[in-house]
């Protein structure tokens, strides 16, 4: 049975990371970067699909665990009737090859304990080729190599295509396993002094941490979002992934299974305010230059995802040889939506760059350039029909966020070209493109006989993505349009107190975007409402919807990208960047004017 995906915990190293289970096992590790196939696969099939566990022996889920304050070093802690041990995971920042280091520790008593190492490569399919050679068990299969040892060093066995060792420690003793990759084709990289590193990585990210400017209620939550964050960002470029995992279902047993191990320009607004509000422009910096990079080209080229380098091209293709996460199948690596219309981007990356500009961010020369040609690009197209937000994979429609994130655009160019009027561009031809989509969306996209506007011109529905409405400037929250919205989406989008991104009926979900099955609560829409209903003036509602929010994080910190409210489960791929950008956006929205420094 596979555990919860609340029962992982992440560690990494800034180009990839793994999940690491209560029961010590780590079921997911993509090596070397966050898309590269992955070594350990258990996750999404079995433990023959590749783990690496190591716990005392006989026993199952730890007694206890936490990260280190303000880190991303694990410890993973078990009360046997032997004694007592814990088992200290984190993979250091690396020089050239990709580490990770397990650190074992006697605390009472005497414990016996097991490693179980199956590495699969190529996502749980290959099974390597095993020797021993100067101390160390190597693994070698096509392009990977990886080796492991001890310090001390401990007797291993190989046994059903499984290395395996077994040891005792009592209290004060210590034993450090160390897994290191490179391809297959170069020497074995430099050896690392995993007790060193273990010291090293607590004060790196421990300063690291030491720099956030919030110092308001949950400032925990706050800071375990913002390390989350870093440890999602593939540093050699800036890029951050949505998720460090494919295919962890929106439904149990169900098909909405994606791979979200790409950076989304969709979260790039909110991703950089977050940065600069809690004091990280370095990072935000580094994010801006990754967007530059990636979109720069022909606007119509635009695409809504990239890889970590920027990279265009994500073919999607299934495993067949993986059942899923508690049998939600298919998996899929890749993801086709890459390929989708979805003009709301244009309007991300132009507010980026204005937020960019506001926050005195290091101008770039090309920059706008580059925004005045994909403003040229949206002047017609945003009259076209595109698939959304959400990437729904039904016909295209006149979503209306889509059109308001066009009036965005052509807003934040206008307030551009207003404060720098010595840049090059025809501000009234924006300004007359920002009146048209504004008069546009208001005759069309919105229902008087309910007072709210709606997912797309012409339906019924409700979209969780209009209550962006008053915070991007569309509107200003006490327009009674924007109010009817927030009731009208609490009350018909909600589930459990949470919310739904849209209307998930049965007999309407799979017209709508095409797919069958259902989903659950998103997290990151039910931080939308709480910012919604702070900014129409219901803060108290706002601040008790924030508090539930932050207790449905795991035991360490961590959200996925939905949760089951009747189940009472996480759900989706985990931990999600734009869940945990929620809780630090909305954590500031409502107490940052009164404890940000």
């Amino acid at each position: 049975m596979h555990r919860p995906i609340e029962d992982y915990a992440l560690i990494g190293d800034h180009q990839t990371a793994a999940l690491v289970g209560r029961d010590g096992s780590i079921d997911w590790l993509c090596l070397p970067r966050f898309d590269s196939p992955a070594c350990f696969a258990a996750l999404l099939g079995n433990k023959e699909n590749g783990h690496w566990q190591i716990a005392p022996k006989g026993e199952g889920p730890c007694t206890r665990r936490a990260y280190r304050p303000d880190s991303l070093v694990l410890d993973t802690e078990w009360d046997t009737a032997e004694g007592s041990v814990r088992v200290t995971d984190l993979m250091p920042q690396r020089d050239r090859a990709p580490d990770i280091v397990r650190v074992v520790e006697g605390l009472s008593g005497r414990v016996t304990l097991r490693s179980t190492l199956r590495l699969r490569f190529d996502y749980g399919w290959v099974v390597p080729w095993m020797r021993r050679t100067d101390g160390h068990r190597v693994a070698v299969a096509g392009p990977d190599s990886v080796w492991l040892r001890s310090h001390p060093e401990v007797r291993t066995w190989g046994r059903d295509n499984a290395t395996l060792s077994e040891f005792t420690v009592e209290a004060g003793e210590s034993v450090a396993f160390v897994l290191t990759w490179h391809p297959s084709h170069e020497p074995r990289p430099g050896l690392i002094d995993p007790y060193e590193a273990l010291a090293s990585s607590v004060a790196d990210w421990q300063a690291w941490a030491a720099r956030c400017r919030y110092d308001g209620p949950h400032r925990d939550m706050v800071v375990r979002s913002l390390i989350t964050l870093k440890a999602l960002t593939y540093i050699p470029t800036g890029g951050i992934v949505a998720a460090p995992t494919t295919s962890l279902p929106e439904e149990i047993g169900g098909v909405r299974n994606w791979d979200y191990r790409y950076c989304w320009l969709r979260d790039s607004t909110l991703t950089l305010n977050a940065l600069l509000s809690a004091g990280y422009l370095e990072e935000a910096e580094a994010w801006r230059d990754w967007l530059l990079r990636a979109v720069a080209g022909d606007p119509a080229d635009l695409q809504i995802m990239y890889g970590l380098a920027g990279e265009r091209r994500i073919p999607e293709y299934e495993l067949a040889w993986l059942p899923g996460y508690q049998g939600s199948s298919p998996v899929r690596i890749g993801n086709d939506a890459v390929r989708q219309l979805q003009l709301d981007v244009y309007g991300e990356v132009v507010d980026s760059l204005a937020l960019g500009r506001r926050s005195g961010l290091a101008a770039k020369p090309h920059a706008w350039r580059m925004q005045q040609a994909l403003m040229d690009f949206l002047h017609e197209a945003w009259r076209n029909p595109d698939a959304g937000l959400w990437e729904v994979r039904g016909p295209r429609r006149h979503f209306v966020h889509s059109k308001v994130m066009a009036w965005v655009a052509a807003d934040r160019t206008v307030r551009t070209l207003e404060e720098y009027p010595e840049l090059p561009g025809d501000v009234e031809r924006w300004r007359a493109m920002r009146d048209e989509v504004h008069r546009e969306v208001c005759a069309k996209g919105y229902d008087a006989q309910r007072n709210t506007f709606t997912q797309f011109y012409g339906s019924q529905e409700l979209d969780a993505s209009l209550l962006l409405i008053p915070r991007v400037g569309f509107l200003p929250a006490d327009d009674p349009r924007v109010i009817g919205t927030v009731d009208a989406i609490s009350a018909e989008l909600g589930h459990g107190g949470l919310l739904r991104r849209y209307t998930t009926d049965a007999r309407d979900i799979a017209v709508i975007d095409g797919l069958p099955g259902g989903e659950g609560t998103f997290l990151v829409c039910t931080f939308w409402l709480a910012d919604a209903l702070h900014m129409i003036g219901r803060t108290k509602e706002a601040r008790e919807l924030f508090e539930r929010l932050v207790g449905l994080a795991n035991d360490v910190g961590l959200l996925a990208e939905e949760y089951d409210p009747t189940a009472g489960r996480q759900l989706g791929n985990f931990p999600q960047a734009f869940s945990h950008i929620g809780l630090v956006g909305t954590a500031l929205a409502l107490f940052g004017e009164e404890r940000a420094g």
